[in-house]
């Protein structure tokens, strides 16, 4: 809600902001486009508040303009926060029964200044560890910084001709970002992230020409490029957005050369009548195209397709629309239930392969089902979601379907 009507030649006499709890008033101050003694602008005022609601600790906000008879006015902002300090948990278990746990806490509002900063530990029968501090307002409105450290360590998969093996997979990263935004609607961030890699073999088939061990040194160059249109309302979104991830990776050894690697998620969603969301992802994505049982994009439930299986396929591109209709059955003052019925559609290229592997039949993969959402109205991304994905398309090597289950919405 928003009050509007006003002329051009009124001015800011004062700004005040409502509502707050943890958020600092200066911090939030430092983001808007106009100050005191500024002309008001619907427009900037609205583009505000679209801003405002992107951020974690906001839930919603709206103004009001208040005027005097000397064409002045003030203008008070009113903001619902969001409860920021949240703890991980997930508990799962691997393809080969590994009872496995996800702990962790994060607090996407430290200081009360949008500063993201946390960690988990995971144990699926390994130990693996994760810090992130990102700090998108650290310098200025438009400057920010953003640090991850990872250790990471899994069973995988990898998969040449028809065998695969099942391989320990370790990665030790170190990475540094950039934050810039443009403006509200333009973002980039870029920088390098220095990891290792090891890969030990577990079990499975083995071939001369895969080694049963690696361990290499990379370096990766990243960037980021996200235009967001989108505007949100509680659990309801709508708008469109679009994030180009690019990344080159150096490794110096003789198994792997440098490759490149590009993608690109277009989301777009709209609200349809009072309690409809109409959501939809596209992605699209390349590679360098090595015949390599390492290739980089993985087929898998907890990515692309709901019902697909765990880590099932890899490719060197990949072409995935995720499209599904929400719709609120339930919505008090602090939750929010929701069913949702979807279509996963993807295709892969095979490593080596060519581009027209997108339109071979035994590369397609489609999954429809249905979906329930608990929604924490007060909370920043608690959203319990659980998926039942099932095969469209009958194939002897599909998965028939299965359960899944997450934390925020799929997209």
């Amino acid at each position: 809600m928003s009050i509007s009507f006003f002329s051009q030649e009124n001015s800011i006499n004062n700004i005040e902001i409502e509502g707050t709890k943890k958020t600092k008033k200066v911090f939030l101050k430092s983001l808007l486009s106009f100050k005191k003694g500024d002309v008001l602008d619907s427009t900037s005022l609205d583009n505000d508040i679209v801003l405002l609601k992107r951020l974690p600790a906001i839930s919603n906000a709206y103004y009001n303009v208040y005027y005097s008879d000397n064409k002045e006015c003030r203008v008070s902002i009113v903001i619902e926060e969001n409860y920021t300090i949240i703890p991980e948990i997930n508990l799962w278990t691997t393809t080969n029964k590994q009872f496995s746990y996800k702990i962790g806490l994060y607090d996407y509002n430290l200081l009360g200044r949008n500063i993201v900063l946390g960690g988990f530990y995971q144990n699926n029968g390994f130990d693996s560890y994760g810090i992130n501090f990102r700090a998108p307002n650290l310098f200025s409105k438009k400057w920010g910084l953003a640090l991850n450290h990872q250790n990471w360590k899994s069973e995988e998969p990898l998969y040449f001709g028809n065998q695969s093996a099942n391989y320990l997979y370790n990665n030790i990263s170190f990475e540094v970002l950039g934050l810039y935004q443009f403006n509200l609607k333009n973002e980039i961030n870029f920088g390098v992230n220095v990891f290792s890699e090891k890969y030990q073999y577990l079990s499975g088939a083995t071939d001369a020409s895969i080694p049963q061990s690696l361990d290499l040194d990379k370096t990766l160059f990243k960037l980021l490029y996200s235009y967001d249109s989108l505007d949100y309302f509680y659990q309801y979104v709508s708008g469109f957005k679009s994030v180009l991830y690019t990344q080159f990776v150096t490794s110096n050894n003789q198994f792997q050369s440098d490759f490149f690697i590009a993608w690109n998620d277009f989301f777009y969603f709209k609200r349809i009548g009072e309690k409809g969301n109409w959501a939809n992802r596209l992605r699209f994505g390349l590679s360098s195209n090595e015949e390599t049982p390492f290739a980089p994009f993985a087929l898998d439930n907890n990515v692309n397709l709901r019902g697909v299986g765990i880590l099932v396929d890899r490719g060197t591109g990949v072409i995935v629309l995720n499209s599904e209709y929400r719709y609120t059955v339930y919505d008090k003052k602090w939750l929010a239930i929701q069913t949702n019925i979807f279509s996963d559609f993807g295709s892969w290229r095979n490593p080596g392969g060519s581009l027209n592997d997108f339109v071979q039949s035994e590369n397609i993969r489609i999954y429809s089902g249905v979906g329930l959402r608990f929604i924490s109205k007060k909370i920043y991304n608690a959203t319990f979601r659980i998926d039942y994905g099932f095969s469209v398309l009958n194939r002897k090597n599909n998965s028939n379907g299965g359960f899944v289950f997450g934390i925020g919405q799929y997209f």
